[in-house]
C-alpha cells in the first residue's frame, strides 16, 4: 500500500538531526530547535488550495525561478512566500528525490551549526 504524502513528508523531515514535528495553524510543521524549516498544507485546508503541498525555505532567487520554470509543481505560498519560501505540490508527479534535496536545503538554512555538523557535508 502506498504511503500518503504526509507520511512520506513526515519521514523525510524527521530524518534530519534534531528535527521534530509541531502542530501549528492546524497543520504539521517541521522544526529544528524551535525554527521552522518545512510546513505541510493539506489539500482540504485553505492553505493547500485543493492540493496537498509542503512549504520550505529556498535560497535567494530560487523561488521565483522554480515557480516560473514549473508552475505545475511549485508555487509562492501565502504568508511566507514574500520571504522566499517555496511551495511544492505533493501528488502523483512529486519527485521525492528532488523534494528531499529541497527540504535538506531548507533544513541547512535553518539548523544551527552544531546540529549541521551531525548531518555532515552535502551529498552531491
Amino acid at each position: 500500500m502506498a504511503l500518503s504524502p504526509l507520511t512520506r513528508l513526515r519521514r523525510l523531515c524527521l530524518s534530519f538531526p534534531g528535527a521534530h514535528e509541531v502542530e501549528a495553524w492546524g497543520e504539521p510543521t517541521f522544526r529544528v530547535r524551535n525554527k521552522l524549516f518545512a510546513m505541510f498544507a493539506a489539500a482540504s485546508n485553505h492553505h493547500g488550495g485543493g492540493r496537498a503541498a509542503v512549504w520550505c525555505k529556498a535560497p535567494p532567487g530560487d523561488q521565483q525561478l522554480m515557480v516560473r520554470m514549473a508552475p505545475d509543481r511549485f508555487f509562492r505560498p501565502p504568508y511566507v512566500g514574500p520571504s522566499g519560501w517555496v511551495g511544492v505540490y505533493l501528488d502523483a508527479s512529486t519527485d521525492w528525490k528532488e523534494l528531499r534535496d529541497l527540504i535538506e536545503e531548507s533544513y541547512r538554512m535553518t539548523a544551527p551549526k552544531r546540529v549541521l555538523a551531525q548531518l555532515g557535508p552535502r551529498a552531491r
